[in-house]
């Protein structure tokens, strides 16, 4: 039971470093635009590699999430809204599972 404190310790340490190292180093503001643009697109990529593998899981196959997922993505490229691309996406795993079953 030791152990798990300790565990539990240094996540929070390490948590807690990476949260107040850059705002106690960091004090000017960034004007490199390489490093500006790569910390622009970090909160899309992460959520990005979040979700893509449960599109691909979350379904009855592979094959229906990855067809769902194409749909979504040329109604989206589109311009459809977000509830159409939802609804589009859901219909497609549904019928492609009920295909395929």
């Amino acid at each position: 039971m030791h152990d798990v404190y300790m565990y539990v310790a240094v996540m929070a340490v390490v948590t807690y470093l990476i949260r107040v190292l850059p705002l106690t180093l960091i004090r000017k503001e960034i004007s490199n635009v390489t490093l500006r643009s790569f910390l622009h697109y970090v909160p899309y990529v992460t959520l990005s590699v979040m979700t893509f593998p449960a599109i691909l899981d979350a379904t009855g196959s592979q094959w229906s999430g990855g067809a769902a997922l194409a749909a979504a993505v040329f109604l989206a490229w589109r311009g459809f809204s977000l509830f159409s691309v939802s609804v589009a996406s859901c219909a497609v795993v549904f019928l492609l599972d009920l295909v395929m079953a």
